[in-house]
């Protein structure tokens, strides 16, 4: 508490699914002043615009989470994009907030940056020995560059700064749009759909056999809370559970906590991007003291039973 309460934050997409419950969390720790940019006002892409929010806010601390994200199929079709927006929001933020004094940048990265065929589980110190899965490698690697920026900042200027690297994340206040959704949400919503509908079966992409681990929203949060206020070093840290399953089980465990009465049918004939992602998270444990508390059954039926009560009080 003492440590948040003379501390000024800028939390940039502070708005969105994980920056809310980051936000929350500082609020409850006592932070003395939380600034959160929003999309309308700030475009963190331009330079004069991060000006602009710097001046406005006068950090001591920035924890970037703002980002362009997407599923395997939003980052097929938009890879400039994800690079492009990507990597402006981050790359300029980090050297303008260096250049205004800001004492510390948080940057968060992504499970995208591990090369494609990375040794399970995932340790940070693989992150350099291949070339990211190609679907998503345009926003793997713009986040990575953030990694980059870290640590020759540090070398250099002797700027502090940490680079965390979560897994997929889940929870109440995901994105449903099927259009853009991660895996988790899209096969909530085809489930549910589908009962409503009285349809027979949901299609997933894939045939099943890639494996994942998710991180409940919320748990995801306290990492980067700690961290934050813990951990002084470039050295990349994963976030995560430490949990692995397969796509095919994760859409058999969706189905039965639904309650949905249909068949998978698997498309193999889309991409099922990475095979494996499962991470080590021992490096967290050691150096701030984060494991993940909440189980995935226990944050994947509360996952559900959100979106069910929002869709019926949106009816």
């Amino acid at each position: 508490m003492s440590f948040w309460a003379s501390e000024r934050v800028m939390v940039t997409g502070g708005g969105g699914f994980l920056g809310s419950h980051v936000v929350n969390k500082l609020r409850a720790r006592g932070c003395g002043h939380l600034f959160v940019p929003r999309a309308g006002e700030f475009d963190l892409r331009y330079s004069e615009q991060i000006t602009r929010a710097l001046e406005a806010s006068d950090p001591t601390m920035v924890i970037h989470l703002a980002a362009r994200v997407g599923g395997i199929e939003a980052n097929r079709l938009h890879p400039a994009e994800f690079f492009f927006d990507n990597l402006m929001l981050g790359t300029q933020l980090f050297h303008e907030s260096w250049r205004r004094g800001v004492k510390k940048f948080v940057a968060i990265g992504t499970i995208c940056a591990y090369p494609k065929f990375t040794p399970v589980p995932f340790r940070e110190d693989s992150l350099w020995d291949g070339y990211p899965e190609e679907t998503n490698a345009p926003y793997g690697l713009a986040k990575k560059m953030l990694l980059v920026q870290s640590q020759a900042y540090r070398q250099q200027y002797g700027y502090n700064s940490v680079f965390l690297l979560p897994v997929n994340l889940y929870g109440p206040g995901d994105n449903f749009d099927l259009e853009t959704s991660h895996v988790i949400p899209a096969l909530i919503r085809k489930c549910v759909e589908a009962g409503e509908r009285g349809v027979d079966h949901i299609e997933v992409w894939g045939d099943g056999s890639p494996t994942r681990e998710f991180l409940y929203v919320d748990d995801a949060a306290e990492g980067i809370v700690l961290a934050s206020e813990r951990y002084n070093s470039s050295d990349p840290v994963n976030l995560g559970s430490g949990t692995e399953i397969s796509i095919k089980d994760l859409a058999e465990t969706v189905v039965r906590l639904t309650g949905f009465g249909g068949t998978i049918r698997f498309d193999g004939s889309k991409p099922n991007g990475q095979p494996r992602r499962c991470l080590d998270t021992a490096r967290a444990a050691e150096r701030f003291g984060f494991r993940a508390a909440v189980g995935f059954e226990e944050g994947l039926r509360e996952t559900v039973e959100w979106y069910t009560a929002q869709r019926t009080r949106t009816r």
